[in-house]
């Protein structure tokens, strides 16, 4: 049996042409809008935060399939295409300074929503704190930055964001749902695109990490001084060491942080956070912050944390044996069905349509080279 093909996130430069642009901001409009007539805005945000469906939408717009670009191309022309009172959808944020833009311009988009104050705020802080949750509480090597935030006029919403690796030049996709959100400290992630699964992988939205949570959060509104000393314990005498090379061979990735921030310490005990998600939001928490409290907690305390990468689509050497992890073809069958339904009853002229779907039964033999993908067109 053929070997399923790879989704790899590779870090390319570079612009897509003009005419591709034009070309993809027509096609994403007619697309997204038969999939809001037929569905509704909140099933729109639903597949765009499947990394799966972004992907082959990606490809069915007329992008390189395996590109990191997918996700600032997509984002960047669905901020173009998308039209609040044709989709009723907005989408803020972008890639690089434009990320941090969100903070301005979700108060404004949502005000044309008529979106009330109560829920302006949920989405501002589905925005901070997505990344900060990417950022700090899962430290797997990737630094982000691209960040989108979308959302409808009932205040759904979903984030799509990336981060880079400079080491191995490849790309990381975050995407996030509000629906069926419990929180967002506690296995968040609508769904984790990467090349592979990371080694030492610090994952403090983990289940196996709750304990880690209760005790470090503990640890943060006590003494200071106190903190201090269970820092000075692991850093003296190779006590940190040691117990390293008794969990794992590779010892990267799990050091102290050399410099902590006594006076953001010292701030955190006069708030006194009521729980580990909003410990995290503070500002000044980073991953610094987090690293030191999850070790003091693990090391000292014994209360573990999650070293295992929450990566969730893994399309090449994915486990720690190096064996991909295949795309489940059930749920891929659906994604490319949904894809074909919303081309053929799109306001499209016969071409467009014709090469929209030669792109998607592309993108499909390139999944599943022994699969036969028929063009209904």
């Amino acid at each position: 049996m053929p070997r399923a093909a790879f989704i790899n996130l590779p870090l390319h430069t570079g612009h897509p042409p003009a005419y591709l642009v034009r070309r993809m901001i027509k096609l994403s409009h007619a697309m997204c809008k038969v999939i809001v007539d037929e569905h509704g805005s909140a099933e729109l945000l639903r597949r765009l935060s499947d990394p799966l469906w972004f992907q082959a939408f990606g490809c069915v717009l007329g992008f390189d399939w395996h590109s990191s670009g997918v996700t600032t191309v997509v984002t960047g022309i669905l901020k173009q295409s998308l039209k609040a009172d044709i989709h009723g959808i907005s989408i803020a944020g972008g890639k690089g300074r434009k990320a941090t833009s969100a903070i301005h311009d979700i108060p404004v988009l949502a005000d044309n929503f008529g979106l009330s104050t109560q829920k302006t705020e949920s989405i501002l802080r589905a925005s901070r704190m997505s990344a900060k949750v990417d950022s700090a509480a899962v430290q797997d090597g990737y630094s982000l930055y691209h960040h989108v935030i979308l959302f409808d006029e009932r205040g759904d919403w979903a984030v799509v964001q990336q981060g880079m690796n400079p080491e191995n030049r490849m790309a990381r996709r975050y995407h996030w749902l509000s629906e069926g959100l419990q929180n967002f400290v506690l296995q968040p992630h609508a769904g984790i695109i990467s090349l592979t699964r990371a080694q030492n992988v610090l994952d403090m939205t983990a289940a196996e990490s709750q304990e880690n949570q209760k005790t470090s959060l503990d640890l943060a509104r006590g003494d200071t001084n106190n903190m201090r000393t269970s820092v000075y314990k692991l850093t003296s005498a190779n006590t940190l060491d040691r117990w390293i090379s008794q969990q794992v061979p590779d010892i990267a990735g799990y050091e102290m942080p050399r410099r902590l921030n006594w006076d953001l310490f010292r701030r955190i005990y006069d708030v006194q956070p009521k729980n580990y998600e909003e410990l995290l939001s503070m500002p000044g928490v980073g991953a610094a912050t987090i690293r030191a409290l999850a070790l003091i907690s693990d090391l000292i305390y014994g209360t573990k944390a999650s070293w295992s990468d929450p990566v969730k689509y893994s399309f090449a050497h994915g486990g720690k044996d190096g064996v991909p992890h295949p795309v489940a073809r059930k749920v891929y069958d659906e994604s490319i069905q949904y894809l074909f339904a919303a081309i053929e009853g799109a306001e499209l002229d016969r071409q467009d349509r014709t090469n929209s779907l030669r792109k998607l039964a592309q993108f499909s033999q390139s999944m599943f080279p022994d699969k036969q993908v028929t063009n209904t067109s």
